[in-house]
């Protein structure tokens, strides 16, 4: 028994990318990001569409891939403690629902950013290497695996 845990969850980074709303709130935080970058005057709308996209996919890698642990005391003995959100979702299940929509979402803004950039070859190679560095993190090959040593503790 949880005293004190309003959830039922033993750890409630496992379910919350399957809450109510969750997408939606993803994706207004997303237009709002790029709507905020419009607003700086001496932007242009393709640097704009890069800056979101290079943003967006800096913040996923830092939340999802990077950080370790819950922000919760949870009861697990520390079991979750050297595990990324990313490997907390759905208790480690791949294909889920929730694990599509994070892997598909950085692409479909790729493909607009690629779309409103006109294919120019410099914003080209930024998003590339960009949506790269926050999609193969995300394959199953590399589920709980640290490249070089890197985040292992």
């Amino acid at each position: 028994m949880n005293v004190g845990v309003a959830h039922s969850e033993v750890n409630p980074n496992t379910r919350v990318m399957n809450s109510r709303g969750i997408w939606l709130a993803y994706g207004i935080s997303v237009a709002i990001l790029h709507v905020v970058l419009l607003s700086i005057p001496f932007f242009s709308v393709p640097v704009v569409w890069t800056l979101t996209n290079v943003i967006h996919n800096l913040v996923m890698y830092v939340l999802l891939h990077t950080v370790k642990g819950t922000p919760f005391e949870t009861p697990d003995q520390g079991k979750d403690r050297l595990l990324t959100h990313w490997e907390q979702i759905d208790y480690g299940a791949q294909c889920t629902s929730s694990r599509k929509f994070l892997s598909v979402s950085p692409v479909v803004l790729y493909l607009l950013t690629s779309f409103y950039t006109k294919y120019d070859p410099v914003h080209f190679l930024i998003n590339t290497t960009s949506l790269l560095s926050v999609l193969l993190p995300k394959l199953p090959q590399f589920h709980g695996v640290r490249v070089f040593g890197i985040n292992k503790y």
